[in-house]
C-alpha cells in the first residue's frame, strides 16, 4: 500500500490536464506498507525506483519482521528493527507516524 507526498511547488507547476491524470511526477517522500502478500524484494525494487526519479525520503515497512527500511538520495538503504516510531525529518519536519498500530 503507496502513500506519497509532494511539494506544493510540484503540485502547482502541473497543468490542470495533468493533475486529473496518473501524475507525471516522483513524489519528495512516500511509504510503502508491505502487505501479507506483498513481494519484499519487488518493493525494494520499487523504492529504488522512487530515489532514481527523485525521491528524497521513502520508508518501506514490513509488518512481518517489525522493520523499516530508510530510503536517501545517494546513501544506503538504512535498516531499523522494531522502531515505536518514524520522523519525516528534513523532508515533512513535523511530521511523526507512531508504528504501535502497525506491530
Amino acid at each position: 500500500m503507496p502513500v506519497g507526498w509532494l511539494a506544493q511547488a510540484q503540485w502547482d507547476a502541473l497543468t490542470p490536464e495533468q493533475r486529473q491524470k496518473f501524475l507525471p511526477l516522483c513524489p519528495d517522500f512516500a511509504i510503502e506498507l508491505l502487505s501479507p502478500s506483498g513481494d519484499f524484494s519487488q518493493t525494494q525494487t520499487k523504492m529504488q525506483e522512487y530515489l532514481e526519479n527523485g525521491l528524497r525520503l521513502g520508508w518501506l515497512i514490513n509488518p512481518r519482521d517489525r522493520s523499516v527500511e530508510i530510503y536517501h538520495p545517494g546513501q544506503p538503504v538504512e535498516r531499523v528493527v522494531n522502531p515505536t516510531s518514524l520522523n519525516g525529518e528534513a523532508v515533512l519536519p513535523k511530521f511523526t507516524l507512531d508504528l504501535s498500530r502497525i506491530w
